[in-house]
């Protein structure tokens, strides 16, 4: 292994997947070696996009085994769907354990499970063999909630006390491939997809830096779900043309709105409140991610659509939709907001720099499994209370053999 250079394997070759291969332009210690998919053509398409973008000599691999068992790989990065998600770390952690090879660091995409008992596992296995871990929740290492969350505390809360309300959000217009929209292969709806994201951020955005995540401590969570938009029957019916029959809104729908509030208890004992949103009914340009930070004498807003760069077409430029404005992009004439680095807007590229050089230097990343497995923890309370309609005191009972009724498929909408 090369202690100046870590080579890295994908588990995945879907969407996400190719949105970090991109984000690795940005990264200079690294390379991308192999891909990992059950579809070889799609293994094959993914390894040649980073050939093509020049970020390494990557081939596609028969299994995980041979990622692990390749000495010119030292690290995965974990994208596969969450269904698979304990078969490929049980596949990773057995290849390691009978000396097939070693690694530096495995790094695992968010949600880390489909709920609480699999999150627990994925994070025991790779304890099983002291994997270094990182949980890739790239929201936080976007360069405007970097920059933002240090200019806040360092000159407002500095002055004036600390921030006492975060807001946060995920929303589009839905997600690309089938298996999100069954509850059981992904363990959920749009809450366990994306509001991952947003409890991440507003915990960020609330703990002083230098302080430990633990720092602040979640009391209570209120939560609500609906499903507002794709179990109406016209769109239902849209959906399951689109995604096969198996995604029957009449039947198993999803929800495709979440929100939460999180009470936390800051070190000092105050009460600090993280306000999350999530949604898959949000039709506007395109994805749209955004936060607030608030405290006594200052506020911080972000919001991905708020571009500078803009574009306008009139109606006679027609051709095929697409995505090369935004993602999840809603139009293709009109005046539309241009988000032209989404890799390093997004996060992606700071987030797998950051990895990088974790592993290459056997240091803890800034968030670990055990992160992911708190998330996870905070997401099924949600669930708990949105089932139950009531505030949950936090860490519920029953968490360990909690499955959301939305993921059981008896949830009605």
């Amino acid at each position: 292994m090369s202690s100046e250079r870590l080579g890295i394997g994908f588990v995945g070759s879907g969407f996400n997947a190719r949105f970090h291969i991109q984000s690795f332009t940005g990264v200079r210690d690294a390379d991308v070696r192999g891909v990992y998919s059950p579809n070889e053509k799609n293994a094959a398409s993914t390894a040649a996009l980073a050939r093509e973008h020049e970020v390494g000599d990557a081939r596609a691999y028969k299994s995980i085994r041979d990622l692990v068992a390749d000495p010119a790989i030292d690290a995965l990065w974990l994208c596969g769907p969450n269904h698979a998600r304990i078969s490929n770390i049980e596949e990773i952690v057995d290849a390691v354990k009978s000396g097939a090879g070693k690694l530096r660091g495995l790094a695992c995409e968010k949600p880390l499970a489909r709920n609480f008992a699999e999150a627990k596992k994925v994070a025991d296995l790779a304890k099983s063999v002291d994997l270094n871990t990182g949980y890739l929740e790239n929201q936080l290492f976007a360069p405007d909630i970097t920059r933002g969350r240090e200019l806040i505390w360092a000159r407002g809360a500095a002055l004036t006390g600390r921030p006492y309300l975060a807001r946060a959000a995920e929303e589009h217009s839905g997600p690309h491939m089938p298996w999100f929209w069954q509850g059981a292969m992904q363990g959920g709806g749009v809450l366990n997809d994306m509001m991952c994201h947003s409890v991440e951020v507003v915990r960020h955005l609330l703990t002083k830096p230098g302080s430990p995540r633990s720092s602040i401590k979640p009391r209570r969570i209120s939560a609500h779900i609906a499903s507002l938009k794709w179990s109406r029957p016209e769109y239902a019916k849209r959906l399951s043309q689109t995604m096969g029959k198996e995604v029957d809104y009449t039947k198993r729908p999803s929800e495709d709105f979440a929100r939460a509030t999180i009470e936390y208890e800051s070190e000092s004992g105050d009460t600090l409140i993280g306000e999350v949103t999530t949604s898959w009914s949000f039709v506007g340009a395109g994805l749209r991610l955004s936060a607030e930070l608030l405290g006594p004498e200052y506020s911080l807003s972000w919001n991905t659509l708020d571009s500078s760069l803009k574009m306008f077409f009139s109606r006679e430029v027609q051709g095929k939709s697409g995505e090369d404005l935004v993602e999840k992009q809603n139009a293709e004439m009109g005046l539309m907001p241009v988000v032209a680095e989404e890799a390093s807007v997004y996060g992606y590229t700071a987030e797998n720099r950051h990895m990088t050089r974790a592993f290459l230097r056997g240091e803890k990343a800034m968030l670990t499994f055990d992160d992911g497995l708190e998330v996870v923890k905070i997401l099924m309370t949600a669930y708990m209370s949105a089932q139950k309609g009531e505030t949950i005191e936090f860490p519920p009972e029953g968490l360990d053999t909690f499955i959301p009724d939305v993921a059981k498929g008896v949830w009605k909408g």
